[in-house]
């Protein structure tokens, strides 16, 4: 597998930047609440408009990032059919199986760990290298998890499963 990273980057960017747009526009044109004596400054659309904002800045600075690249030569290291295989069948068991099963802060720590570890792993490197790497992607994955759950439970009020 090889991957156009410029080229990818851009058509990644375009992308972006529309959904951006369609998020601002689509908050923009929310209906507001008036009606029911709301203060105007809280309208519903606020925050898709503020993240579709943010993701237009994104997009533009990902395109910016690409300039004056070119495509980088076959003989890099590449991305493989077997790490995307991984990838997406370890995203579907963590959706399909984990959420739910677990606690959410569980199921989130579980899927970092073995996901970043997969693509962190170097067999060419001594043991003890990957050792400390593994410890990193650890306490990387928990630090992690316990964040998202804090930010859902605690800054949006959701329970999550």
């Amino acid at each position: 597998m090889r991957f156009d990273t410029p080229a990818a980057d851009r058509i990644t960017a375009a992308t972006l930047f529309a959904l951006g747009a369609a998020m601002s526009w689509g908050g923009f044109v929310m209906d507001r609440l008036e009606s029911r004596q709301i203060h105007p400054a809280s309208i519903p659309g606020l925050v898709p408009m503020i993240l579709g904002a943010a993701m237009m800045l994104c997009a533009v600075l990902l395109a910016l990032s690409t300039r004056g690249q070119t495509a980088p030569d076959a003989s890099g290291v590449q991305g493989n059919w077997t790490d995307f295989g991984f990838a997406a069948a370890w995203s579907c068991v963590f959706a399909l199986l984990l959420v739910g099963t677990l606690p959410f802060a569980a199921a989130a720590a579980l899927y970092i760990f073995i996901f970043a570890g997969w693509f962190s792993w170097q067999p060419a490197e001594p043991q003890a290298r990957n050792a400390k790497r593994m410890i990193f992607v650890a306490v990387f994955a928990v630090a992690v998890a316990v964040g998202v759950a804090a930010l859902f439970r605690y800054g949006f009020l959701v329970r999550l499963p």
